[in-house]
């Protein structure tokens, strides 16, 4: 088979290939790229020595069947026999669900995971969205530090155990979203600057030198990364991607990244005949990201929505710490803003950031189902000293309210596993390191952000102690048991609505009219004949909904439809659905 590699800076790269090397040759028709033929097979191990160096994985590798720092392996994804017959879901009125394949089970597999998909048929999930996949050290870990960008983590099972995944959720008729990181790549394991440059110091974020997606060189390394993302939504037939912080991806060129990103996905959906799509997580709040290329945006599908997150947290906790605090001052405002107008920060003062952010989206042109909904996900549970859910501090009645808002919010909603059933486990930051020194710079980190906030070390949990990760992984007995069930039955009827009733998908953003009472902590909206109402307050509530006649869809607590007067008595930590003629 043919072998070929991107390595500009070298003088001389050689195959090692099972117990035979043998030297590749320059490619005249591509600079700086080596190739040359060898016989392999599926599962053959190899690798390239840069230099006479030692023998580094494939930056394209397929497969580490023994961990990053170990040889790749051949993958002949022609091998696999799909068995669902899939013509794709596309994203309009869908319903996500987030999943961590190392807690969602405490086998922490792929294959494990795929056995317990049924439940999400049955709560009315319409897509998994999978948290990143590629290989990272150890076993356990969150897989936003992962490396070899074509292969899937050996523990979870590898790239059958992803395809057998997907078969299994097409045969329910679930779509699958894959988290994918390109704004960085993980410090161990990580051999890329070997080969080329990969790394800009003419950029910098967070995790230190910027992917190059600009400097000399670029052309391949955006080639790389688009590369990668094609790969899976080709060769492991997954639906969509997640794009990890693009806010991360510096690029001054003319074209942007996610723009030429979002004409190749575009461009292969036709090919393969099947809808497919993009998700950004975007702490811009700028629309272009979710505009089509056509108005000049960069086409995206859609957007994580933190600043409803924000709004409805700070509303249910009253937290107003860090960069709670805009919210925090009147969360019910603050939730209304981003019901009617999507972006809370929409060129106002950010006092987190400490300038104005963002720009207000149109609402004529910008759809409700761009942007995702959410009360919770990993990073707003896992980034918590403690990593606990909202089910640790709220009672039934406000976890019911925070799914009514998210599920029949004008937004595409997503939940975070366990989430339905008011999960008792935690879901904390853990990891794997093999490198000792890594793993204790990662814990005394840890343990020194918090301790900024006023936490003490001890109760800080260790990122590396597996206790930690095993705290993490859903208890399946739960569901069965009261208050999880009563819980749980409340999202699958949710769900169901919205599902069932045509205004709760309604992609009109302007369409949403909303009223509340931040002293009373109530708040009410409406999508087309829908009316929607949740009490935060212990006190029942009276609510002005108007005269027109009305009838429960769903109610938390037993109500009447509102009288003569118009008026909605709501039960305290409670909410309603209706449907007026």
């Amino acid at each position: 088979m043919q072998f070929e590699v991107w390595a500009p800076q070298a003088g001389r790269v050689t195959l090692h290939c099972e117990d035979a090397t043998r030297a590749l040759e320059r490619d005249p028709e591509r600079e700086g790229w080596w190739r040359g033929e060898a016989e392999a097979r599926d599962g053959t191990r190899y690798g390239y020595a840069l230099d006479d160096g030692p023998v580094l994985p494939d930056p394209r590798s397929r497969r580490q069947p023994d961990g990053p720092d170990g040889r790749s392996a051949v993958v002949d994804h022609g091998g696999y026999a799909w068995r669902a017959d899939w013509a794709g879901r596309a994203l309009p009125g869908a319903v996500l669900y987030e999943l961590h394949v190392g807690t969602y089970t405490s086998e922490g597999t792929l294959d494990a995971a795929a056995e317990r998909l049924g439940h999400l048929v049955e709560l009315g999930v319409t897509h998994v969205e999978l948290m990143p996949l590629c290989p990272f050290p150890g076993v356990h870990g969150w897989g936003y530090e992962g490396v070899s960008l074509w292969a899937v983590h050996e523990p979870y099972g590898g790239p059958e155990a992803l395809k057998r995944f997907v078969d299994r959720a097409h045969a329910l008729g679930l779509g699958v979203v894959l988290d994918v990181v390109h704004n960085h790549l993980g410090p161990s394991g990580n051999y890329l600057p070997a080969f080329g440059p990969y790394f800009t110091e003419t950029h910098h974020t967070p995790w230190g030198a910027a992917v190059n997606l600009d400097a000399p060189g670029s052309d391949e390394v955006r080639d790389y990364f688009i590369g990668s993302a094609l790969a899976w939504l080709r060769d492991y037939r997954v639906d969509g991607l997640r794009l990890d912080a693009v806010h991360a991806l510096r690029d001054t060129r003319a074209r942007h990244f996610l723009e030429e990103l979002s004409a190749e996905v575009d461009a292969l959906a036709e090919d393969v005949g099947r809808p497919l799509f993009l998700i950004a997580e975007s702490d811009l709040n700028d629309p272009r990201v979710i505009t089509p290329r056509a108005e000049g945006g960069l086409g995206l599908q859609a957007q994580w929505n933190d600043d409803f997150h924000h709004a409805l947290h700070s509303a249910l906790t009253g937290e107003s710490q860090g960069y709670y605090a805009d919210f925090g001052r009147s969360p019910f405002a603050a939730l209304a803003k981003t019901l009617t107008g999507g972006y809370f920060h929409d060129g106002s003062y950010s006092s987190f950031r400490g300038r104005h952010h963002g720009r207000a989206l149109d609402r004529s042109r910008v759809a409700g189902h761009r942007l995702l909904g959410y009360s919770q996900t990993h990073d707003q549970i896992g980034n918590r000293a403690q990593g606990d859910r909202l089910a640790a501090t709220l009672s039934p009645g406000l976890l019911a309210c925070a799914a009514t808002l998210t599920l029949t919010a004008p937004f595409t909603p997503m939940l975070f596993m366990g989430e339905e059933w008011a999960a008792g486990t935690p879901w904390q930051f853990f990891t794997d390191h093999t490198d000792p020194e890594l793993a204790e710079a990662v814990r005394r980190g840890r343990r020194r952000e918090f301790a900024a906030h006023g936490w003490a070390e001890e109760d800080v949990p260790d990122p590396q102690d597996p206790a930690t990760r095993d705290r993490s992984c859903l208890d399946w007995s739960e569901p069965d048991r009261e208050p999880h069930a009563r819980v749980l039955d409340w999202y699958r009827r949710l769900i169901a609505l919205r599902h069932g009733q045509p205004d709760l998908t309604d992609p009109d953003l302007a369409d949403t009219k909303v009223a509340h009472d931040g002293t009373g902590r109530w708040l009410a909206f409406r999508r087309g004949d829908v009316r929607v109402a949740v009490n935060l307050g212990k006190e029942t509530a009276r609510i002005p909904l108007g005269p027109r006649r009305a009838q429960v869809l769903a109610a938390w607590e037993p109500v009447s439809v509102p009288g003569a007067d118009g008026m909605l008595q709501l039960p305290g930590e409670s909410s309603v659905v209706l449907l007026q003629e």
